[in-house]
């Protein structure tokens, strides 16, 4: 059953902090997440030499586990995540990800037993919905994606995760254009409707075999446009674009919740702070520990309410200190620590603040994303929480109110980003308040432009 949010999970936005949720969730070998501590999930990819056979596949993620367990008694952890994002063969064949997911869960359980870590394991099909150039998001496709849920939840995995694209060929033709109601329709609308079906389902799996339907994240859409955007010197796309699709993906990330997630969220949903303000599940993110697989302006921001730490993702190979997945673990597992530390001296708000400082102002994104701001966005969601299309715009407006509110010596932008974000509020007002209206336009006007929409095929539901 979906039960969208109108209301918000958290009194203010300063009640919210790192490594404490309204709504705590537990793995099977001892962990909880937002229990009231921090712990590092770990996140890795297989070389692709590995990819050939299941045998070898499965031989890498024996090897890669094995070293993160390993480091983390090593050193002296108390706890640790592991995240498995299925490369595609371990997906489009579910019994390949399957048995990956029993050799981990195996490792895990031998170390729960022998040192007394508290382990969690997430695995994270792929989207797999695809036909060649175009999406095909109902089908033999999905039938396949839901039997690899199936089948790793039933070898182990705790935590059942997806990156899905529902919206992304909007997209894609929106933000080369910067179109922003294109961004409210593919991101706001079409997202949300295909996370809608998906998390139905993935919660019926997850309640069935006794796991977690834990969280996604608009990767597809919102990190695009973050990654167009680039850093302080690029121009390709505003800073302040990127951070209205992010504000948009707000609401699209939600629907999963309202569907039937519990958290802990994906890592590389930057939107996870508003989606924590609203739900008060557990969030995974990443940040300055991700920098092995991408670039951000707010690594040390989005620290400010995780529960899980992470480090979006790293290939398995050698290192001076160890391989890749020791490394990277061992770092995401001491700022876990230092985290925790503050928590239990009664400093975590202080650590949390100086955090936020250290990039709020840095760019238009890290204001957005600050807790303080984001809970503003949340508000502005669940205002019109049962409509799809009016919360994912009213997330777009606070976002540009936000900025245009904000203190021009302390958050500077340059006259290429305030005209893209002056443009933006036009495009807002110029909207309707109707949905109904809205949708039929857009489906007319998007099915005239973008040869690969088909909106009858994927979005029928």
């Amino acid at each position: 059953m979906v039960k969208r949010y109108t209301s918000m999970a958290y009194k203010a936005a300063d009640d919210m902090i790192f490594g404490k949720s309204v709504y705590p969730v537990k793995a099977e070998l001892g962990l909880e997440v937002g229990a009231g501590y921090v712990t590092a999930e770990v996140n890795y990819a297989p070389r692709p030499e590995a990819g050939v056979s299941k045998e070898k596949l499965v031989s890498e993620y024996r090897r890669l586990t094995t070293d993160i367990m390993a480091r983390a008694v090593q050193v002296g952890f108390p706890a640790i995540s592991l995240e498995t994002e299925h490369v595609e063969q371990m997906t489009n064949n579910p019994s390949w990800g399957a048995e990956v997911a029993h050799v981990q869960k195996t490792i895990m359980e031998e170390y729960h037993e022998e040192y007394g870590i508290k382990c969690g394991l997430r695995h994270t099909p792929g989207d797999i919905r695809e036909d060649r150039d175009l999406l095909a998001l109902i089908g033999k496709k999905y039938d396949t994606l839901m039997e690899s849920f199936e089948q790793v939840a039933d070898s182990g995995a705790d935590f059942l995760s997806i990156e899905t694209m529902g919206g992304k060929e909007i997209l894609d033709y929106a933000i080369l254009r910067n179109d922003i109601p294109g961004l409210v329709y593919a991101i706001g609308c079409l997202g949300s409707i295909d996370m809608t079906m998906i998390w139905e389902d993935i919660r019926k799996i997850a309640d069935k075999k006794g796991r977690v339907a834990a969280g996604d994240t608009d990767c597809s859409q919102a990190n695009t446009a973050m990654f167009i955007a680039g850093g302080l010197l690029d121009k390709n796309l505003a800073h302040t674009i990127a951070i209205i699709a992010r504000a948009i993906s707000a609401p699209r990330t939600l629907a999963g919740y309202e569907a039937g997630a519990q958290g802990p969220g994906k890592d590389c949903g930057y939107e996870n702070t508003i989606v924590k303000s609203i739900t008060g599940c557990p969030i995974a993110q990443e940040g300055k520990t991700s920098t092995c697989a991408h670039s951000d302006v707010m690594g040390n921001l989005v620290m400010q309410c995780c529960d899980l730490w992470s480090n979006e993702s790293v290939e398995y190979h050698a290192e001076f200190g160890g391989t890749s997945v020791q490394c990277w673990s061992e770092s995401l597992n001491y700022d876990a620590a230092m985290l925790n530390v503050a928590t239990e001296t009664g400093n975590a708000k202080m650590l949390r603040d100086i955090l936020v400082l250290s990039d709020k102002y840095r760019d238009p994104q890290g204001y957005v994303l600050a807790y303080d701001n984001a809970y503003k966005v949340g508000q502005a969601i669940v205002k019109d929480g049962d409509d799809l299309y009016l919360r994912a715009k009213n997330a777009a407006v606070s976002c540009v109110d936000i900025l245009n509110s904000a203190d021009s010596k302390k958050l500077v932008m340059s006259k290429f980003e305030i005209n893209a974000l002056n443009n933006a509020k036009a495009a807002l007002d110029a909207m309707t308040d109707e949905a109904d209206t809205f949708m039929s336009d857009s489906v007319e006007k998007y099915k005239a432009e973008v040869a690969v929409f088909r909106p009858d095929a994927n979005y029928k539901f």
